[in-house]
């Protein structure tokens, strides 16, 4: 359904180095960058950041990255925690989502509830 996401972030080099931890254990990747503008993917641009250019701050944005299985997720996690990012649920499986559903939720460099997750069984 969506081809791509683009974040407005405070301060690009540092949410892009954060996001280049995060993503790579679930297999993304920087794979573009121009001017200010930076594209993680596995193997195409999906998830871009970019400066903000609107007047104000960035509003909080929930969205969760697909990892492919539980491990990728807790190593998502680990990198986040790393990357010193404010935790917001640990990894877990959450019933009320879907019987096997598996996610960590963190908070980036802006605030934002940044997720991965499975619903694959272990």
């Amino acid at each position: 359904m969506i081809d791509h996401l683009c974040l407005q972030v405070q301060d690009v080099p540092a949410s892009a180095a954060f996001y280049e931890a995060v993503l790579a254990p679930l297999g993304y990747r920087r794979v573009v960058e121009f001017g200010e503008v930076v594209g993680f993917g596995a193997t195409r641009p999906e998830f871009w950041l970019g400066p903000v250019t609107t007047g104000g701050e960035p509003r909080e944005v929930h969205f969760a990255f697909v990892a492919a299985d539980r491990a990728a997720v807790r190593a998502f996690h680990a990198a986040a925690e790393a990357a010193g990012a404010e935790i917001l649920h640990a990894p877990k499986i959450w019933p009320e989502y879907h019987e096997d559903y598996y996610g960590a939720f963190v908070r980036d460099l802006d605030g934002n509830n940044v997720e991965a997750c499975c619903r694959v069984a272990e």
